[in-house]
């Protein structure tokens, strides 16, 4: 049986709501046992991006400027125009996916990084972000280790216990 088949993603944790009005962002933490550098390239290399996140880049987000995300496991693929505001490597990214913004800070914690995601994300779509993200964040923490199960995302994620975690990030964020 490979990873893939035996991956179970955990109970929701780590990941919290900030209300701004009506702005909600969500702010997942995890740590990694890989250093900032290690972290750094899987969320900026297109090819790493391709084994792990929820888009396609059509090159590196290292640098500020211009960059094509496409959503994965869409019925027709969406490409959003994307803009890379800030790439403070190996210690910040962020840019705008769609209509969302989306920050990433990298801080070295003893041998390995905590990473913590910022993204704002409509209220009514914020537990299923949560969700979503706990599991390629996952996906993410098994690439780095050298044990990559493959993206896990859209429909494929129903496999994956999906429903679940959306219904209990759901609930720990009174929603």
């Amino acid at each position: 049986m490979s990873s893939r088949d035996s991956y179970r993603p955990g109970p929701a944790a780590g990941a919290e709501v900030q209300k701004d009005a009506d702005r909600w962002t969500l702010v997942l933490v995890r740590e990694l046992h890989h250093p900032p550098e290690r972290v750094w390239h899987a969320l900026t290399d297109p090819a790493s991006l391709r084994e792990w996140a929820p888009f396609d880049a059509d090159h590196s987000l290292a640098s500020v400027g211009p960059v094509k995300l496409s959503t994965v496991g869409m019925p027709t693929p969406q490409v959003s125009d994307t803009e890379v505001t800030r790439a403070d490597a190996p210690n910040l990214l962020e840019y705008r996916w769609g209509d969302n913004d989306l920050r990433w800070q990298l801080e070295p914690l003893g041998d390995g990084t905590r990473l913590t995601l910022w993204h704002n994300i409509d209220r009514k779509f914020i537990s299923m972000g949560a969700a979503g993200w706990h599991i390629c964040l996952d996906v993410l923490g098994h690439l780095l280790a050298g044990d990559p199960l493959g993206r896990i995302v859209a429909g494929d994620a129903m496999n994956f216990e999906w429903p679940r975690l959306n219904s209990e990030y759901a609930q720990q964020f009174g929603l």
